[in-house]
């Protein structure tokens, strides 16, 4: 079940080859480097590569399993389900940094206990706050000191202690049935309590962790290096094959190699879709995640790779995403907010003017799937029979508007306020094609039932950043799974993550009631009839407008080696390889 195995010196062992560059790109610029502030996939998929939580998936096991990845081994588990013994394993080192003042720094149990203290930090409005907050035993002196504005890591939390150098405890509150998939998680790798106070209010962009690559050269927004860690430690892919030929062909070519494999990542910021297309067809990039559905003629036909780019050798994958797309409004917005009937007809009436079947055929190209609950297909909790009430009807978004007092009073063809004022929508929106196109889906929507719209366009870490102020009014977007688990989406919509992830800033009591009811149990009838019942109030309420379920188009090139999407981890770079010659010759 294991998908690295720590194995002995007859195991062939060769270190990462740094004649090999890997060439790949990230959709949008990257926010700071700090597991603990860092939320969105662009960071994310450097932060994996750079920092080390406890655990770590298995590359090819369906369904997902986890395996130790600091971690002698998996941790024992008390009967009760609430506490969790961690043995690390000696000998793991963070790279250098001027921080350890010339010494070599070990991994200990200290450091996760340190790690994740400072997720409660108040100065670091942490979006991962919802993994411990009131779960960890005795994290209430954390909570009350961050509720003041004060915070010191050094408080006594008898719920995450390190027994010794290399032994972690963590006690639960109660059982969570997620809880190590969440010590899987990018969020829960690793810091140096030296490197974080050396660099106080920028740690961000002191990276220092213990995973296989390290970041060598650093162009912000546009270009970043990494190079493997040449202080990694010995870890060997030794996986057991799935049930397919595929899978079965990549475990025999990985089998007994250590990891990672190549030296060098090129990663590049490209935010304008058609560069990326262009790019990956000018052999600039060895893969593509994702092929923009706007352009995905340039890559199929009829739903296949187009027979001249078969013929050069490229291949490509579907792959079902664990996504879901949905445009949120800001519950405190003078315009928008609110939990008054009238607030909700508006929001309603919103939902009801979006042409979800417009939005796949046109903007997707048919790589999508209507989302019908906030959770998408193969997340646990995911009912396949739900259907939501809020479907396309612009004729019964004017009748609510109408009814609600939402009416064009000075024959402009637009709808006032109920007082009167004017009503104007402010969406923000990244300028790239699928913005743009997105835009004008929504504009089209929203013109049809009378509702006068403008748009903002940012880039998407700054509105990112200014959804955690509260200052935006509406965003389309989505949510990939960070575990494999409805709980990961319902909290988005949890009161305590507002100024994190809540980005809707939804605060209803009864709905979390509902969450927090649901949190400690297994999958099972009675958590599916509490997510359902969330779904409901999702919908009563519409602090969302549910959207799609992306279907993505990956394509790689003929030299590209090993390659496999997984359903959760943002990259595989560790697991690649490049047969120089073969992408020499197709040059």
């Amino acid at each position: 079940m294991l998908l690295f195995a720590w194995v002995g010196a007859t195991c062939p062992a060769v270190a990462a080859d740094l004649s090999k560059t890997l060439r790949v790109l990230i959709p949008n610029g990257e926010t700071g480097i700090d597991p603990a502030t860092a939320s969105d996939a662009n960071t994310g998929s450097l932060i994996e590569n750079i920092f080390d939580p406890l655990l770590h998936y298995d590359y090819l096991a369906r369904p997902l399993k986890l395996q130790p990845n600091t971690v002698s081994a998996m941790p024992e588990v008390s009967s009760d389900g609430r506490v969790y013994t961690f043995r690390l394993r000696p000998g793991i080192y963070f790279t250098p940094d001027p921080a350890f003042k010339g010494k070599q720094r070990e991994l200990t149990a200290d450091d996760y206990v340190y790690s994740f203290k400072r997720i409660y930090d108040p100065a670091l409005k942490s979006p991962w706050m919802f993994l411990f907050e009131n779960k960890i035993a005795g994290d209430q002196s954390l909570l009350q000191m961050r509720k003041h504005g004060r915070f010191d890591t050094q408080t006594r939390v008898p719920g995450v202690r390190a027994l010794d150098r290399y032994t972690l405890r963590i006690e639960l509150t109660e059982r969570d049935s997620n809880f190590l998939f969440k010590m899987a998680m990018p969020a829960t790798g690793a810091v140096a309590r030296e490197v974080m106070e050396a660099y106080a209010g920028d740690t961000g962009s002191h990276p220092v962790g213990t995973g296989p690559y390290l970041i060598k050269e650093w162009q912000r927004a546009s270009r970043i290096l990494l190079e493997a860690n040449p202080d990694y430690r010995e870890m060997f892919f030794d996986g057991t094959p799935g049930d397919n030929d595929e899978d079965r062909k990549l475990a025999a070519a990985l089998r007994g190699k250590r990891m990672p494999i190549i030296g060098r990542i090129e990663v590049k910021v490209i935010e304008e879709q058609q560069p990326r297309v262009l790019g990956f067809l000018n052999r600039e990039f060895d893969y593509l995640n994702q092929v923009p559905a706007p352009l995905s003629d340039m890559v199929l036909k009829d739903g296949k790779l187009r027979p001249e780019l078969a013929q050069r050798g490229i291949r490509l994958t579907l792959f079902p995403l664990l996504q879901t797309n949905y445009m949120w409004m800001n519950m405190e917005d003078p315009v928008l907010g609110g939990y008054t009937t009238e607030k909700v007809a508006l929001r309603r009436a919103i939902a009801l003017s979006y042409n979800g079947a417009e939005d796949i055929r046109i903007l997707q190209k048919g790589l999508a799937l209507p989302a019908t609950t906030p959770l998408p297909p193969d997340v646990l909790g995911y009912d396949p029979a739900f259907r939501s009430a809020l479907r396309y009807d612009p004729a019964l978004a004017r009748q609510l508007l109408e009814r609600f007092g939402y009416v064009d009073r000075d024959g402009d063809g637009y709808r006032e306020m109920p007082d009167g004022k004017p009503l104007t929508l402010v969406m923000h929106t990244i300028a790239s094609t699928t913005g743009r196109l997105r835009d004008e889906l929504w504009r089209r929507s929203l013109d049809a039932i009378g509702i006068r719209i403008v748009f903002k366009n940012d880039k998407y870490t700054e509105i990112i950043k200014a959804s955690r102020l509260g200052k935006v009014q509406m965003f389309d977007t989505g949510w990939v799974a960070d575990f494999p688990d409805g709980e990961n989406y319902f909290q988005l919509l949890y009161s305590a993550n507002v100024g994190g992830a809540n980005y809707a800033r939804f605060n209803l009591a009864a709905y979390d009631k509902l969450y927090l009811q649901s949190r400690p149990l297994p999958e099972s009838p009675e958590r599916r009839r509490l997510y359902s019942a969330m779904t409901q109030t999702i919908l009563a309420y519409t602090p969302w407008v549910l959207g799609i379920i992306p279907l993505s188009a990956d394509v790689c090139q003929p030299w590209l080696r090993n390659y496999k999407r997984h359903p959760v981890e943002n990259t595989t770079w560790r697991y690649l390889d490049i047969d120089l010659a073969q992408r020499q010759a197709g040059k």
